[in-house]
Parts: C-alpha cells; sequence; structure tokens
C-alpha cells in the first residue's frame, strides 16, 4: 500500500497557524523606529496648497511690483535665512547653561524637521510660481526628497520616468515637471519608496554627522550648524534652478493677493520663523532645567534644615530630661 501524501497549501503571512495566535507578528524594536522615521518624513514634508498659496499671496501683498523672477529669488532668500539660522540655534545650545549634548541633541531632531518642512514649502512656492499645481502628498515628498538628494535623486527620477513610459527621457526635459506632472498618478507610489529609501540611507549619514557636530561645545557647534545648514540650502536652490529652469514672464492668477486670506496669514511666516522657533524651544528648555535644578537644590537645602533643627531640638530634650534626674 502506496504512503498517503498530504497536499500542503502555502498560506500568507498573516494566516492563522495551528497552535499559534491569530494576530500578526509584532514588529521588532528597529522595524517600529524605520516606520517612525518614514512616517515623520512623510508628514513635515506635505505642505497644503493652501497654506503655499497664502505664503506667496503674502509675498505679492509686499512686494506687489514683483515679477516671477524677483518672486522666486525672495523665496531663495528666505529659505536660505531660514534653514541656515536654525541650524546656528541647536548648535548654539552647546554653549548654553544647564542645556547638556543630549538636550541638543533632541533640539536637532527638531530643527531637522523645521529644516524638511521649510524645504517643502520653498519647494511647492516655486513650483506655483511656474504654474505647476502640487496638490498631491506623494508628488510634493517625492519634489523634496529629490532636490535634497541632488543628482542621485534626478538619475533615479529619470530613470524612473523611463521605466514609466517605456522610452527614455530626454535630458533637456526638466525633472521638476516629469515629478509634479508627466509622471502618472499611479506610478508616484512606487517613485516614493524608491525615494524614500535612499533618502534615509543619505539622512543617516549625513544628519548623523551633522547633528554630532552641533552637539559640540564652546560655540564651535553654532558654526558648524549653521554652515552645514546653508551648504544644503545652497544645493537645494541649485537644483531648484535645473528642476524648473527660468521663471515665466507672468505670474499665475492665482497668485494674486485676495480677500479673505487673514486666516492664513499667520501660517505663511513659517519658513522665517524656523530658526527663531528652534531657538527659543532652547532657551525655554535651558530655563526649564535651571529651574528644576534651583528647586531641587532648595528642597534639598529645607529638607537638610528640618533635619538639622530636629536634631536640635531631639538633643534639647534629652539634655532636659538628665537635668531632671
Amino acid at each position: 500500500m502506496s504512503e498517503r501524501v498530504h497536499k500542503i497549501t502555502s498560506m500568507g503571512g498573516d494566516a492563522p497557524r495551528e497552535g499559534l495566535p491569530t494576530s500578526p507578528t509584532a514588529p521588532s524594536a528597529d522595524e517600529g523606529r524605520a516606520h517612525g522615521v518614514e512616517r515623520g518624513i512623510d508628514v513635515v514634508m506635505s505642505i497644503q496648497r493652501p497654506i503655499v498659496l497664502a505664503h506667496l499671496r503674502s509675498i505679492r501683498r509686499h512686494a506687489p511690483g514683483a515679477n516671477p523672477d524677483q518672486i522666486v529669488r525672495i523665496l531663495e532668500r528666505r529659505y536660505l535665512a531660514a534653514v541656515t539660522t536654525g541650524g546656528a540655534a541647536v548648535g548654539a545650545t552647546a554653549v548654553i547653561p544647564g542645556i547638556g549634548t543630549g538636550v541638543t541633541l533632541a533640539l536637532s531632531g527638531v530643527e531637522t524637521a523645521g529644516f524638511l518642512e521649510a524645504t517643502a514649502l520653498f519647494a511647492q512656492s516655486v513650483a506655483e510660481v511656474h504654474g505647476i499645481v502640487v496638490d498631491n502628498p506623494d508628488r510634493a515628498r517625492a519634489l523634496v526628497m529629490t532636490l535634497m538628494l541632488g543628482r542621485e535623486g534626478v538619475d533615479l527620477v529619470r530613470q524612473l520616468a523611463g521605466q514609466a513610459s517605456g522610452r527614455g527621457v530626454a535630458r533637456n526635459v526638466y525633472w521638476g515637471e516629469l515629478i509634479t506632472n508627466s509622471l502618472p498618478k499611479a506610478f508616484m507610489g512606487t517613485v516614493v519608496d524608491r525615494l524614500r529609501h535612499v533618502f534615509i540611507k543619505q539622512f543617516a549619514v549625513r544628519g548623523g554627522a551633522g547633528i554630532i557636530g552641533k552637539a559640540i561645545p564652546f560655540g564651535i557647534g553654532a558654526a558648524i550648524g549653521g554652515v552645514g545648514n546653508h551648504l544644503i540650502g545652497r544645493k537645494v536652490l541649485h537644483q531648484s534652478r535645473l528642476a524648473f529652469g527660468p521663471p515665466p514672464a507672468l505670474l499665475p492668477a492665482a497668485l494674486e493677493p485676495r480677500e479673505g486670506d487673514g486666516l492664513l496669514r499667520s501660517t505663511t511666516s513659517r519658513m522665517t520663523r524656523a530658526g527663531t522657533a528652534v531657538g527659543g524651544l532652547a532657551v525655554t528648555t535651558s530655563r526649564g532645567l535651571r529651574t528644576a535644578a534651583s528647586r531641587a537644590g532648595r528642597s534639598i537645602t529645607r529638607g537638610k534644615r528640618s533635619t538639622d533643627e530636629h536634631a536640635a531640638d531631639t538633643a534639647g530634650d534629652d539634655e532636659t530630661d538628665e537635668h531632671a534626674r
């Protein structure tokens, strides 16, 4: 009699297994941290279009005679000032009394988020000046990551665009238009995933070195933070010019100031306040640490004083009892 052969059916990773719980396996700590970084990057790089429009209309309101080229120059100056000040502010925390290296490293994480958010606002603002509407979150994220990756990001985008179209991409095509307009929407998820993988790997190397540099004391950290962010900001400006080419002759009508923009007006100062916010957080943290230390010192002093008084009272009572005997 031949041996009976059991048919084996392959089951998915989430399928229940005999003797095992039906819930999916919990992710490891490293996987959790990786997903956390990805989510954080996705959040700060997705600026809503109404904020971008309010930002540009605010510039138009303060410079009504500016042409598109001048508007782009204003955007570039604001962006560079914001990211440079942010890096220097975090570096300066290394010399503020009461702030240790651990707090400086934590603040560097806050400043990095501010850098990415400022880059997102700048990139989408430049795109709007060129008449390109970026209202898709994946396109916005791809634009920001490619700007910061530089040549490596641009080559990857052109390669993926060639795969999507089935033919090569002409070198004279601006890569900003590929991301914001030409690439099929259904293909953008793949583009973002590939860019994010490279971006996080580069960020871990370059960003980690920059964060450590900002934690160096004696004022050197401020110089490293400011100069490092300035260089990266310059790189972003250079890539933005390659991404979209020269500004158009006329501004899109959507960028003209309108009544009722007051609700969003407060959000348009995000870039110019980026460095100040980080510096203010550092000062607040310093004050908090000094206050906590002062309170702890007073508490210890009060406790010691109470102990001494109690000991003196006890000694006095013992002396009185001795005289009574």
